[in-house]
């Protein structure tokens, strides 16, 4: 049973309560509801990466093939990647 979450005086009391508590001990994240906020835009920040030119050759075949821009294409690639590392434990 989770302990019952202290009230704070204020979100800078709050932002340190948090960061030095796991929030497992507070909420049972089994109950948890995966929340949608459409209107919400990620933040983006430029990055310089270098690859050979066959490579990024082979992005944009591929990417021209998806009939989608090779930079996103490179993000999709990504994103599989981080998620199939990261959530691979909790996959059943």
């Amino acid at each position: 049973m989770p302990k019952p979450t202290p009230e704070f005086e204020n979100k800078d009391e709050e932002r340190e309560f948090w960061a030095t508590h796991d929030s497992t001990d507070y909420l049972d994240w089994n109950q948890a509801e995966r929340a949608v906020f459409p209107k919400l835009k990620p933040s983006t920040k430029t990055i310089s990466l270098r690859m050979s030119e066959s490579m990024l050759n082979e992005i944009r075949v591929m990417a021209n093939k998806r009939d989608i821009p090779y930079q996103s294409l490179i993000k999709v690639f990504l994103r599989e990647r981080i998620d199939s590392e990261l959530y691979k434990q909790r996959v059943p």
